[in-house]
């Protein structure tokens, strides 16, 4: 089994909000073997909690605008850890000190990573 085209779908969206926010180290895994409830996890990182509310307020905000309704999201009033669940694709955007401490691609290291195409929207200063 692999993650459903619409999961897919759901993931690009939600990767390049992340990354329009200054997402560090996003990683996406193909969890639909292990686990019946969902296709995807996104892994992204922020560098303080600011930026991690900011990049999960611009994930969710981008996937409702396209017609997606979230599940349920836990840890945004903290800013270490927040998880964003659509059903198909669960995004977890950590401070850095969190995901290193968590490590979920290592406890999911079994799952396919899927390839993320990012265009660059940074420039070098």
């Amino acid at each position: 089994m692999t993650a459903t085209p619409e999961a897919i779908e759901l993931l690009h969206i939600a990767a390049r909000a992340a990354d329009a926010k200054q997402a560090e180290d996003l990683v996406a895994l193909d969890v639909s073997e292990p686990l019946a409830l969902t296709d995807v996890f996104l892994l992204a990182s922020g560098r303080n909690e600011r930026n991690v509310i900011a990049i999960a307020g611009e994930v969710e905000d981008k996937l409702i605008e396209a017609g997606h309704k979230p599940l349920r999201r836990e840890g945004r009033s903290e800013g270490r850890w927040v998880l964003l669940d659509f059903g198909d694709i669960v995004v977890h955007v950590f401070h850095e000190e969190d995901r290193q401490f968590y490590s979920l691609e290592r406890l999911w290291s079994d799952c396919p990573a899927i390839a993320l195409d990012l265009e660059t929207t940074s420039q070098d200063a």
